[in-house]
Protein backbone atom coordinates (compact mmCIF):
# COMPACT_ATOMS: atom_id res chain seq x y z
CA UNK A 1 0.00 0.00 0.00
CA UNK A 2 1.61 3.36 -0.94
CA UNK A 3 0.59 6.45 -2.29
CA UNK A 4 3.59 6.62 -4.90
CA UNK A 5 7.13 7.91 -5.17
CA UNK A 6 8.66 10.85 -6.12
CA UNK A 7 10.34 10.08 -9.50
CA UNK A 8 12.52 12.57 -11.26
CA UNK A 9 11.69 14.92 -8.93
CA UNK A 10 8.40 15.01 -9.86
CA UNK A 11 6.03 15.14 -7.32
CA UNK A 12 3.04 12.04 -7.08
CA UNK A 13 0.04 13.44 -8.45
CA UNK A 14 -1.59 11.76 -4.71
CA UNK A 15 0.16 14.30 -2.98
CA UNK A 16 -2.02 18.33 -2.24
CA UNK A 17 -1.68 20.24 -5.24
CA UNK A 18 -1.95 23.88 -5.02
CA UNK A 19 -3.71 25.57 -7.96
CA UNK A 20 -3.45 29.35 -9.58
CA UNK A 21 -4.44 32.44 -6.92
CA UNK A 22 -8.33 33.38 -6.81
CA UNK A 23 -8.81 36.60 -8.48
CA UNK A 24 -9.19 39.12 -5.98
CA UNK A 25 -7.20 36.93 -3.56
CA UNK A 26 -3.74 37.82 -5.00
CA UNK A 27 -0.93 38.42 -3.08
CA UNK A 28 2.10 41.30 -2.91
CA UNK A 29 4.92 38.78 -2.89
CA UNK A 30 6.99 41.12 -3.36
CA UNK A 31 6.74 43.05 0.45
CA UNK A 32 6.20 39.63 1.52
CA UNK A 33 9.49 38.06 0.02
CA UNK A 34 11.20 41.11 1.90
CA UNK A 35 9.44 40.26 5.19
CA UNK A 36 10.20 36.60 5.14
CA UNK A 37 14.18 36.85 3.95
CA UNK A 38 14.32 39.34 7.39
CA UNK A 39 12.85 36.10 9.54
CA UNK A 40 13.87 33.20 7.75
CA UNK A 41 17.75 32.26 6.96
CA UNK A 42 18.03 30.66 4.17
CA UNK A 43 15.60 32.07 1.69
CA UNK A 44 16.87 32.69 -1.92
CA UNK A 45 15.50 33.92 -4.86
CA UNK A 46 11.42 35.31 -5.50
CA UNK A 47 8.80 32.42 -4.78
CA UNK A 48 6.48 31.40 -6.90
CA UNK A 49 2.57 31.72 -5.45
CA UNK A 50 0.23 29.65 -5.51
CA UNK A 51 -3.75 28.47 -3.69
CA UNK A 52 -5.07 25.59 -2.07
CA UNK A 53 -8.72 24.88 -2.70
CA UNK A 54 -11.08 25.41 -0.17
CA UNK A 55 -10.41 29.07 1.51
CA UNK A 56 -14.34 29.26 2.79
CA UNK A 57 -12.89 30.68 5.75
CA UNK A 58 -9.02 31.24 5.66
CA UNK A 59 -7.32 31.25 2.77
CA UNK A 60 -3.73 29.29 2.46
CA UNK A 61 -1.52 29.56 0.01
CA UNK A 62 1.63 27.81 -1.17
CA UNK A 63 5.23 30.31 -1.50
CA UNK A 64 7.54 27.86 -3.10
CA UNK A 65 11.13 29.15 -3.17
CA UNK A 66 13.58 27.24 -5.16
CA UNK A 67 15.29 25.79 -1.94
CA UNK A 68 12.06 25.67 0.29
CA UNK A 69 8.29 25.42 0.49
CA UNK A 70 6.15 27.21 3.00
CA UNK A 71 2.75 27.71 3.74
CA UNK A 72 0.93 31.07 4.64
CA UNK A 73 -1.99 31.55 5.86
CA UNK A 74 -4.45 34.75 6.05
CA UNK A 75 -8.21 35.94 7.00
CA UNK A 76 -10.19 35.94 3.53
CA UNK A 77 -10.75 39.64 1.79
CA UNK A 78 -13.30 41.47 2.77
CA UNK A 79 -15.39 42.35 5.69
CA UNK A 80 -14.59 40.43 8.80
CA UNK A 81 -15.90 39.58 11.97
CA UNK A 82 -14.20 41.48 14.91
CA UNK A 83 -13.35 38.57 17.09
CA UNK A 84 -13.08 35.96 13.68
CA UNK A 85 -9.70 34.86 12.23
CA UNK A 86 -7.65 35.49 14.51
CA UNK A 87 -4.29 34.96 12.21
CA UNK A 88 -1.92 35.26 15.45
CA UNK A 89 -3.67 33.45 18.10
CA UNK A 90 -4.02 30.82 15.54
CA UNK A 91 -0.10 30.52 15.31
CA UNK A 92 0.29 31.20 19.18
CA UNK A 93 -1.78 27.98 19.84
CA UNK A 94 -0.08 25.84 17.18
CA UNK A 95 3.23 26.80 18.79
CA UNK A 96 1.81 26.00 22.32
CA UNK A 97 0.26 22.65 21.41
CA UNK A 98 3.36 21.49 19.35
CA UNK A 99 5.62 19.80 21.41
CA UNK A 100 2.16 18.07 23.40
CA UNK A 101 1.12 16.86 20.15
CA UNK A 102 3.29 16.62 17.69
CA UNK A 103 0.91 16.69 14.27
CA UNK A 104 0.87 20.31 14.80
CA UNK A 105 3.02 22.02 12.04
CA UNK A 106 6.13 24.51 12.91
CA UNK A 107 5.40 27.84 12.59
CA UNK A 108 8.24 29.98 11.42
CA UNK A 109 6.92 33.73 11.27
CA UNK A 110 3.35 35.67 12.19
CA UNK A 111 2.80 38.99 10.76
CA UNK A 112 0.89 42.33 11.98
CA UNK A 113 2.56 44.96 10.27
CA UNK A 114 -0.47 46.35 7.40
CA UNK A 115 3.05 47.92 5.63
CA UNK A 116 3.19 43.77 4.51
CA UNK A 117 0.10 43.08 4.46
CA UNK A 118 -4.01 44.02 4.66
CA UNK A 119 -4.28 42.08 7.60
CA UNK A 120 -2.13 39.80 10.31
CA UNK A 121 -1.02 36.24 8.76
CA UNK A 122 1.56 33.85 9.82
CA UNK A 123 3.82 31.72 7.16
CA UNK A 124 4.81 27.43 8.77
CA UNK A 125 6.38 24.60 7.38
CA UNK A 126 4.94 22.95 4.73
CA UNK A 127 3.73 19.15 5.83
CA UNK A 128 4.17 17.58 2.42
CA UNK A 129 2.08 14.55 2.58
CA UNK A 130 -2.05 13.81 1.04
CA UNK A 131 -5.02 15.64 2.03
CA UNK A 132 -8.15 13.46 1.74
CA UNK A 133 -10.74 16.11 0.16
CA UNK A 134 -13.93 15.36 -1.41
CA UNK A 135 -12.94 12.05 -2.37
CA UNK A 136 -9.70 9.87 -1.60
CA UNK A 137 -7.44 10.59 -4.60
CA UNK A 138 -7.83 8.51 -7.29
CA UNK A 139 -5.21 6.02 -7.72
CA UNK A 140 -4.86 5.66 -3.98
CA UNK A 141 -6.23 2.29 -3.84
CA UNK A 142 -7.29 1.66 -0.76
CA UNK A 143 -8.88 -1.64 0.31
CA UNK A 144 -12.25 -1.36 2.79
CA UNK A 145 -10.02 -3.05 5.63
CA UNK A 146 -7.47 0.18 4.72
CA UNK A 147 -10.20 2.65 4.40
CA UNK A 148 -11.45 1.60 7.98
CA UNK A 149 -8.10 1.89 8.93
CA UNK A 150 -7.92 4.93 8.24
CA UNK A 151 -11.11 6.27 9.42
CA UNK A 152 -10.06 4.97 13.33
CA UNK A 153 -6.88 6.91 12.69
CA UNK A 154 -8.32 9.76 12.08
CA UNK A 155 -10.55 9.43 15.28
CA UNK A 156 -7.58 8.12 17.60
CA UNK A 157 -5.78 11.35 16.85
CA UNK A 158 -8.80 13.38 17.83
CA UNK A 159 -8.60 11.04 21.16
CA UNK A 160 -5.33 11.71 21.06
CA UNK A 161 -5.52 15.63 21.15
CA UNK A 162 -8.67 15.22 24.11
CA UNK A 163 -6.35 13.68 25.99
CA UNK A 164 -3.45 15.46 26.09
CA UNK A 165 -2.55 17.15 29.93
CA UNK A 166 -3.43 20.47 29.27
CA UNK A 167 -2.46 21.87 32.37
CA UNK A 168 0.79 19.90 32.03
CA UNK A 169 1.25 21.62 28.85
CA UNK A 170 0.91 25.00 30.62
CA UNK A 171 -2.42 25.63 27.72
CA UNK A 172 -4.75 27.02 31.02
CA UNK A 173 -4.47 30.21 29.38
CA UNK A 174 -6.15 28.60 26.00
CA UNK A 175 -9.95 29.00 26.88
CA UNK A 176 -12.45 29.72 29.58
CA UNK A 177 -12.88 25.99 30.27
CA UNK A 178 -15.75 24.93 32.12
CA UNK A 179 -19.21 26.40 31.11
CA UNK A 180 -18.30 25.82 27.42
CA UNK A 181 -21.47 24.16 26.61
CA UNK A 182 -23.68 26.99 27.94
CA UNK A 183 -21.14 29.44 26.15
CA UNK A 184 -21.08 28.07 22.87
CA UNK A 185 -25.36 27.72 22.64
CA UNK A 186 -25.71 31.18 23.53
CA UNK A 187 -22.89 32.46 21.20
CA UNK A 188 -23.78 30.24 18.03
CA UNK A 189 -27.26 31.51 18.39
CA UNK A 190 -26.74 35.37 18.46
CA UNK A 191 -23.96 35.08 15.48
CA UNK A 192 -26.74 33.12 13.28
CA UNK A 193 -29.12 35.83 14.05
CA UNK A 194 -26.72 39.02 13.00
CA UNK A 195 -25.76 36.46 10.10
CA UNK A 196 -29.54 35.96 8.70
CA UNK A 197 -30.42 37.17 5.13
CA UNK A 198 -34.07 37.63 4.05
CA UNK A 199 -33.96 34.27 1.84
CA UNK A 200 -32.72 31.73 5.00
CA UNK A 201 -34.74 30.14 7.66
CA UNK A 202 -34.67 31.59 10.84
CA UNK A 203 -33.56 28.58 13.24
CA UNK A 204 -35.59 29.62 16.08
CA UNK A 205 -37.29 26.15 17.03
CA UNK A 206 -33.69 24.79 16.46
CA UNK A 207 -32.07 26.96 19.19
CA UNK A 208 -34.88 26.63 21.52
CA UNK A 209 -34.15 22.89 21.23
CA UNK A 210 -30.40 23.30 21.93
CA UNK A 211 -31.51 25.78 24.96
CA UNK A 212 -33.67 23.57 26.61
CA UNK A 213 -31.88 20.50 26.24
CA UNK A 214 -28.24 21.49 26.75
CA UNK A 215 -26.72 18.99 29.39
CA UNK A 216 -26.30 20.66 32.82
CA UNK A 217 -22.60 20.69 33.01
CA UNK A 218 -19.63 20.01 30.51
CA UNK A 219 -18.52 16.22 30.04
CA UNK A 220 -15.21 16.94 30.66
CA UNK A 221 -12.69 20.07 29.93
CA UNK A 222 -10.74 19.36 27.43
CA UNK A 223 -8.12 20.73 24.96
CA UNK A 224 -9.99 20.40 21.74
CA UNK A 225 -9.40 21.68 17.96
CA UNK A 226 -12.85 22.11 16.62
CA UNK A 227 -12.61 22.06 13.25
CA UNK A 228 -11.35 18.02 12.71
CA UNK A 229 -12.08 16.75 10.19
CA UNK A 230 -10.89 14.54 7.23
CA UNK A 231 -9.44 17.68 4.83
CA UNK A 232 -7.79 19.33 7.77
CA UNK A 233 -5.77 16.15 8.38
CA UNK A 234 -2.08 15.45 6.73
CA UNK A 235 -1.83 11.56 5.55
CA UNK A 236 1.50 9.73 5.05
CA UNK A 237 2.57 9.35 0.91
CA UNK A 238 4.26 5.88 1.86
CA UNK A 239 1.56 4.71 4.03
CA UNK A 240 -1.78 6.40 3.61
CA UNK A 241 -3.60 5.26 6.31
CA UNK A 242 -1.20 7.16 8.92
CA UNK A 243 -2.09 10.65 9.95
CA UNK A 244 1.40 12.48 9.76
CA UNK A 245 -0.39 16.27 10.27
CA UNK A 246 -3.29 18.03 11.59
CA UNK A 247 -4.16 21.02 10.14
CA UNK A 248 -6.22 24.78 10.72
CA UNK A 249 -5.77 25.29 14.45
CA UNK A 250 -8.12 28.77 14.54
CA UNK A 251 -10.88 27.56 16.20
CA UNK A 252 -9.33 25.38 19.25
CA UNK A 253 -9.86 26.42 22.41
CA UNK A 254 -10.54 24.51 25.92
CA UNK A 255 -14.13 22.96 25.81
CA UNK A 256 -16.07 20.12 25.68
CA UNK A 257 -14.92 17.11 24.03
CA UNK A 258 -18.59 15.51 22.85
CA UNK A 259 -19.13 19.15 22.15
CA UNK A 260 -15.89 18.88 19.51
CA UNK A 261 -17.06 15.42 18.47
CA UNK A 262 -20.32 16.66 17.41
CA UNK A 263 -18.65 19.61 15.01
CA UNK A 264 -16.78 16.88 13.34
CA UNK A 265 -20.05 14.45 12.58
CA UNK A 266 -21.70 17.27 10.87
CA UNK A 267 -19.61 16.96 8.04
CA UNK A 268 -19.91 13.22 8.44
CA UNK A 269 -21.82 12.33 5.05
CA UNK A 270 -22.48 8.96 4.66
CA UNK A 271 -23.21 6.71 2.24
CA UNK A 272 -27.14 6.59 3.37
CA UNK A 273 -27.54 9.77 3.29
CA UNK A 274 -30.14 12.00 1.33
CA UNK A 275 -29.38 13.91 -1.60
CA UNK A 276 -29.54 16.79 -0.53
CA UNK A 277 -26.71 15.85 2.32
CA UNK A 278 -24.80 13.98 -0.68
CA UNK A 279 -24.65 17.37 -2.51
CA UNK A 280 -22.63 19.47 -0.09
CA UNK A 281 -20.46 16.45 1.17
CA UNK A 282 -16.59 17.65 1.25
CA UNK A 283 -14.53 14.57 2.77
CA UNK A 284 -14.93 11.01 1.78
CA UNK A 285 -16.65 9.68 4.40
CA UNK A 286 -19.20 7.89 2.35
CA UNK A 287 -16.05 5.54 0.67
CA UNK A 288 -16.53 1.84 1.58
CA UNK A 289 -14.93 1.17 4.62
CA UNK A 290 -15.61 4.39 6.11
CA UNK A 291 -17.50 4.26 9.53
CA UNK A 292 -20.99 5.81 10.08
CA UNK A 293 -21.51 8.29 12.22
CA UNK A 294 -23.18 6.08 15.08
CA UNK A 295 -19.93 3.58 14.78
CA UNK A 296 -17.84 6.67 15.51
CA UNK A 297 -19.96 7.78 17.99
CA UNK A 298 -19.67 4.30 20.05
CA UNK A 299 -16.31 3.85 19.13
CA UNK A 300 -15.24 7.03 20.76
CA UNK A 301 -16.97 6.45 23.54
CA UNK A 302 -15.55 3.15 24.10
CA UNK A 303 -12.16 4.61 23.47
CA UNK A 304 -12.31 7.87 26.42
CA UNK A 305 -15.19 6.36 28.69
CA UNK A 306 -17.33 9.30 27.88
CA UNK A 307 -21.07 8.80 27.98
CA UNK A 308 -22.38 8.79 24.58
CA UNK A 309 -25.57 6.49 24.70
CA UNK A 310 -27.67 10.03 24.14
CA UNK A 311 -25.71 11.58 21.80
CA UNK A 312 -28.60 13.78 19.93
CA UNK A 313 -28.12 17.03 21.50
CA UNK A 314 -23.91 17.10 20.18
CA UNK A 315 -25.27 15.95 16.00
CA UNK A 316 -27.74 18.84 16.35
CA UNK A 317 -25.22 21.25 18.08
CA UNK A 318 -22.63 20.11 15.32
CA UNK A 319 -25.51 20.75 12.12
CA UNK A 320 -26.55 23.80 13.93
CA UNK A 321 -22.89 25.26 14.66
CA UNK A 322 -22.33 24.33 11.18
CA UNK A 323 -25.14 26.36 9.10
CA UNK A 324 -24.02 29.07 11.76
CA UNK A 325 -20.15 28.67 9.67
CA UNK A 326 -22.01 28.66 6.60
CA UNK A 327 -24.29 31.37 6.98
CA UNK A 328 -21.71 33.71 8.00
CA UNK A 329 -19.86 33.18 5.21
CA UNK A 330 -23.16 33.42 2.60
CA UNK A 331 -23.91 36.77 4.46
CA UNK A 332 -20.85 38.52 3.45
CA UNK A 333 -21.59 37.29 0.10
CA UNK A 334 -24.80 38.16 0.02
CA UNK A 335 -23.63 41.79 0.81
CA UNK A 336 -21.17 41.67 -1.73
CA UNK A 337 -17.81 41.59 0.83
CA UNK A 338 -16.77 38.36 -1.11
CA UNK A 339 -17.20 37.83 -5.11
CA UNK A 340 -16.37 34.05 -4.68
CA UNK A 341 -19.05 32.47 -6.33
CA UNK A 342 -18.37 29.45 -4.47
CA UNK A 343 -20.48 30.71 -2.02
CA UNK A 344 -23.80 31.49 -4.01
CA UNK A 345 -25.37 28.09 -2.78
CA UNK A 346 -24.58 28.80 1.26
CA UNK A 347 -28.14 30.12 1.12
CA UNK A 348 -29.14 26.65 -0.27
CA UNK A 349 -27.04 24.90 2.56
CA UNK A 350 -28.15 26.90 5.79
CA UNK A 351 -31.78 26.25 4.86
CA UNK A 352 -31.07 22.26 3.99
CA UNK A 353 -29.11 22.18 7.83
CA UNK A 354 -32.38 23.76 9.42
CA UNK A 355 -34.32 21.22 7.78
CA UNK A 356 -31.96 18.25 8.52
CA UNK A 357 -31.71 19.87 12.36
CA UNK A 358 -35.86 19.44 12.08
CA UNK A 359 -35.86 16.24 11.03
CA UNK A 360 -33.29 14.92 14.20
CA UNK A 361 -35.14 17.12 16.94
CA UNK A 362 -38.42 15.24 15.56
CA UNK A 363 -36.64 11.68 15.82
CA UNK A 364 -34.83 12.42 18.71
CA UNK A 365 -35.32 10.54 22.25
CA UNK A 366 -35.05 13.82 24.48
Amino acid sequence: MTAGNDAGNGVSTLLDQAGDVRTGEELDIQRIDTFLKTHIEGLIGLPTVQQFPGGASNLTYLLQYPQRSLILRRPPFGHRAKSAHDMLREARIMSAVKPVYPYVPTVLATCEDRAVMDCDFYVMEQIRGIIPRQNLPTGLNLSESQTRQLCINVIDRMIELHQVDYRKAGLEGLGRGGGYVVRQIEGWSDRYRKAKTPDVGDFEQVMAFLKDKMPQQDVATCLIHNDFRFDNVVLNPDNPVEVIGVLDWELATLGDPLMDLGNTLAYWVQADDDDDYQSVRRQPTNAPGMMSRQEVIEYYGSKTGWQVDNFDFYLIYGLFRLAVIVQQIYFRYFNGDTKNKAFANFGFISRMLEKRCLRLIDASRL
